[in-house]
């Protein structure tokens, strides 16, 4: 397994990310965005184009729920979480 934190978004270093989805064959992609329409998408489809058949298993992004960004009191509830990354990273790696 590999992390990745990527320092920019523009411009996104793709050959990093690219080069540890050919090795592991696997990908999860965590942001703190809401899923649609967010860096999660892109680089997701940025991978799917550029190293389909390296995958073994589907991408996993985990992301903020596809809601209004709620008051920080609720912020917790919103935000991706540890068991939400591990659980997607134990789907991935557990997908046959």
């Amino acid at each position: 397994a590999e992390v990745i934190d990527l320092a920019t978004l523009k411009p996104i270093d793709y050959d990093t990310v690219l080069e540890s989805v050919r090795k592991t064959g696997r990908c999860v992609v965590v942001t703190e965005a809401a899923r649609t329409a967010s860096l999660a998408s892109e680089i997701s489809a940025n991978i799917a184009e550029q190293a389909l058949l390296s995958l073994l298993a589907p991408i996993e992004r985990v992301t903020a729920w596809d809601t209004v960004t709620p008051m920080f009191r609720l912020e917790e509830r919103y935000m991706p979480n540890a068991a939400r990354v591990a659980a997607a990273a134990r789907k991935v790696l557990e997908y046959q």
